[in-house]
């Protein structure tokens, strides 16, 4: 177990690790040939020139002005120095609204943490519970927690009434910053410029008709139930294949350019030579130019008829579409409503921003879904049950003894005062860190297999998964696997009625191991993320062997955008761990918000100067931020109860039980206040759009803003034979069917139901 000599080694680690970090990164910063690294998203919006193209050879690689080291640390004020409207405007709601989750930890722990010092703190030391006891082993740090105070004290009405002090406020700031979010999303909304998704929605499991294409039965359907705004559509193609092809011609194009220009800038002439094999490292040698040109022409001839493929073969139509309507108030109608008696088909939703939408998975039938979302449900389940194992065996590092047992030659080295300390103090944090580095490439693959239709989607579904993994294998496991681990042999040797007293008692002073990894991935990890030390390392290998082309220069410059599948659930941990110890452990608080203060000011930092998101969905994340604080709340009062249980404080499970009654409570309020600002548009904000819109242009050809905006990229500027879009109710007041000849029949009049046959305009 850690004691207060491993807390402060670990924290001086990582606090100079984290020192080293920020003075390497404002120096970094400063020299002209990493601007691009760290300034990449004011080139994309190209109003930022390269210091490396002008001046003399020396001051192109470093900067000679000694003024600017002076003030090397002033990107902090810079980056506080941004409102948040300009910052909205600069980098989107999507990462203004991120970083307001950590205003929401500031504005959460910040009076907790001085309410739990200054009472709780106190009130726990003045006691000599853990030196008489004989069943625990135990550090200074956790003389300062809950598992000082004798059982039965008068002392724990403090905590009790603390306890619930801490959830009020909690639920008043999670109102307010509910309630702020969706305000902030219905402006961003209302004040957005025109969009394709604002016009759009996308149509899910539409049936099979034997009579007519699916896009005919499409174009049928919403031209008798929406009227008077149906304008267009573009049917969903399984164009993964052709997808393929295309990008492997783009990757021998780029390829060719750069011999080309080889060529051409090589005075004697010298045709160019490559290798056949892998990049070009084996195989025969053969002439680059003609080989790549071969290549390509051999490539555009499968491209071709894959594409003609594609454009003949129905199989390749999907049972979806891309519907776009003349207004927003008519896409909001019909995205917001069943369109049919039967909820299982013509399904409706609004459809993402054509940036958002993950291509791939639209050529999932519908069936297939369901089926791929019960088999990664089921894989999920045992992701998270046999990952506990080696979350076990990373708690056990905790434990000097295990690690004498398990490697017993290692003895002379672990009991050296300095070895002990960094082992206890540093190495679980850090190993649990690399544990969990790989997890969310899984859980992404995962919920691209279950079939999620958008990027923005996908990136919400995977923070579900890995929130709900770290908080049963991370938080749940850590208190309860390595708590069982390091009090084994003594529990062993207990009666049951003091087996659950010592759990009650190890659970809080597992807050140690906590400290120690909010000290590693809170101060050190925030602090790698502003170095960039990959991106800066890729950035200059790419630059000296790979850039050969304007293209590859893009790629190697590409800033990325902000993880939120991985990096919110772990703000999330952040926030249980603060909620879980701020009556339990105290002492940790002070550590969760320099985390929450130091991320604060270094995302933005990145937001403002680097990252470039991928999507824009206005926010659309808020409410599941908001579900999973509540949940971390309910953990709380819950391991509270059980934890006051083991204290024979009398009716304490009365006193505490009406907490997460009225945590659920206000959750339910929230959401019939706040949630439908975030899945739905208010048809009365549409009008307002739409009235505005035909009042300041009222020539706007709609037709021609739409009808390209949701083709598949390989599609774009190609040779697809799209369907032509039907605008025959502007001529005609009758919808023509090719069921004519069985109108009245029994069959016919059950199609009619579903919007079929003649009907008038």
């Amino acid at each position: 177990m850690a004691n207060l000599q491993d807390i402060l080694t670990s924290a001086a680690i990582n606090l100079l690790t984290a020192l080293g970090f920020l003075v390497a990164f404002a120096l970094l910063r400063l020299q002209p040939f990493n601007d691009r690294v760290y300034f990449p998203k004011w080139y994309r919006k190209g109003i930022r020139g390269s210091p490396t193209s002008s001046g003399t050879f020396v001051k192109k690689f470093v900067n000679l002005d000694a003024k600017t080291y002076i003030k090397f640390l002033n990107w902090m004020p810079a980056a506080l120095r941004m409102p948040e409207p300009e910052l909205i405007d600069h980098a989107g709601l999507d990462s203004a609204a991120y970083i307001r989750i950590y205003v929401l930890g500031l504005k959460i722990f910040v009076p907790i943490t001085a309410l739990s010092l200054t009472v709780l703190v106190p009130v726990n030391y003045m006691n000599d519970t853990l030196e008489r006891s004989k069943e625990l082993t135990f550090s200074d740090i956790d003389k300062l927690s809950i598992s000082n105070v004798p059982n039965a004290s008068p002392k724990f009405i403090a905590h009790l009434v603390l306890s619930y002090v801490f959830t009020f406020w909690t639920c008043f700031v999670l109102y307010h910053e509910y309630k702020t979010l969706a305000t902030k999303r219905l402006e961003f909304l209302a004040s957005e410029n025109r969009r394709p998704d604002q016009f759009s929605v996308l149509v899910r499991n539409v049936p099979p008709d034997p009579d007519e294409s699916v896009s005919e039965h499409i174009e049928h359907f919403f031209c008798v139930n929406h009227p008077d705004h149906y304008l267009t559509h573009q049917v969903v193609y399984n164009a993964n294949k052709l997808a393929k092809l295309v990008a492997k011609k783009k990757s021998l194009k780029n390829r060719l350019v750069y011999y080309q220009n080889k060529f051409e800038r090589n005075p004697q002439n010298t045709r160019p030579i490559t290798k056949t094999g892998l990049w070009g490292l084996w195989g025969d040698k053969v002439d680059a130019i003609n080989y790549y040109t071969t290549e390509i022409e051999k490539l555009s001839e499968e491209e071709k008829k894959e594409r003609e493929r594609v454009a003949s073969d129905p199989e390749a139509i999907m049972p979806a579409a891309f519907v776009s309507f003349r207004s927003r108030w008519g896409a909001a109608v019909c995205a917001q409503t069943q369109q049919s008696s039967n909820a299982t088909i013509w399904l409706t939703e609004w459809a993402p921003e054509p940036r958002d939408i993950y291509w791939r998975n639209l050529a999932i039938p519908y069936v297939e879904l369901n089926v791929r979302r019960l088999l990664m449900a089921l894989a999920f389940f045992f992701l998270t049950f046999f990952f506990m194992i080696p979350i076990a065996f990373v708690q056990s590092l905790a434990n000097i003894e295990g690690i004498k047992k398990a490697l017993p030659f290692l003895k002379p080295i672990i009991e050296m005062d300095k070895v002990k300390s960094v082992i206890q103090g540093f190495l679980p944090g850090i190993a649990l860190k690399i544990f969990l580095a790989v997890l969310p490439m899984i859980l992404m693959l995962m919920s691209k297999i279950e079939g999620f239709t958008s990027l923005s989607s996908l990136d919400r579904r995977s923070a579900a998964k890995y929130y709900l993994f770290i908080l049963i294998n991370v938080f749940l496991g850590s208190i309860f696997t390595g708590s069982a681990i390091q009090q084994l042999e003594k529990l062993t040797n207990e009666a049951s009625t003091e087996f659950a007293k010592t759990i009650g008692r190890s659970i809080p002073m597992k807050g140690t191991f906590f400290i120690t990894y909010i000290m590693v991935d809170g101060w050190s990890g925030i602090a790698a993320e502003i170095i960039r030390l990959v991106p800066l390392a890729m950035y200059h290998l790419k630059n000296t062997f790979l850039v050969k082309t304007e293209q590859d220069r893009d790629e190697a410059t590409d800033p990325g955008s902000l993880n939120f599948a991985t990096n919110e659930p772990r703000i999330q941990l952040y926030l249980l761990l603060g909620l879980v110890y701020s009556v339990v452990t105290p002492i940790l608080l002070p550590f969760i918000l320099i985390f929450f203060a130091f991320a604060y000011v270094v995302f933005r930092h990145q937001i403002i100067n680097v990252y470039d998101q991928k999507y824009e969905s206005g926010a659309a994340f808020w409410p599941h931020v908001h579900l999973r604080v509540i949940i971390g709340l309910i953990i709380s009062q819950i391991l509270l109860m059980g934890l006051f249980s083991t204290l024979a404080v009398q009716k304490s499970t009365y006193i505490l039980i009406a907490q997460p009654i009225l945590t659920i409570w206000f959750h339910r309020v929230c959401k019939g206040r706040f949630e439908s600002a975030f899945v739905k548009f208010p048809l009365q904000d549409a009008m307002v759009k739409d009235t505005v819109e035909c009042a300041t242009e009222p020539t706007l050809n709609l037709m021609a803003y739409l009808k390209d905006a949701y083709i598949h990229p390989v599609f774009k500027g190609g040779e697809m034979n799209k369907p032509e879009a039907v605008d025959e109710e502007e001529k005609s007041p009758l919808v023509p069917t090719k069921r004519t000849s069985r109108m009245g029949s029994k069959r016919e009049s059950e199609a009619s139901s579903e919007g079929h046959g003649y009907l008038r305009s």
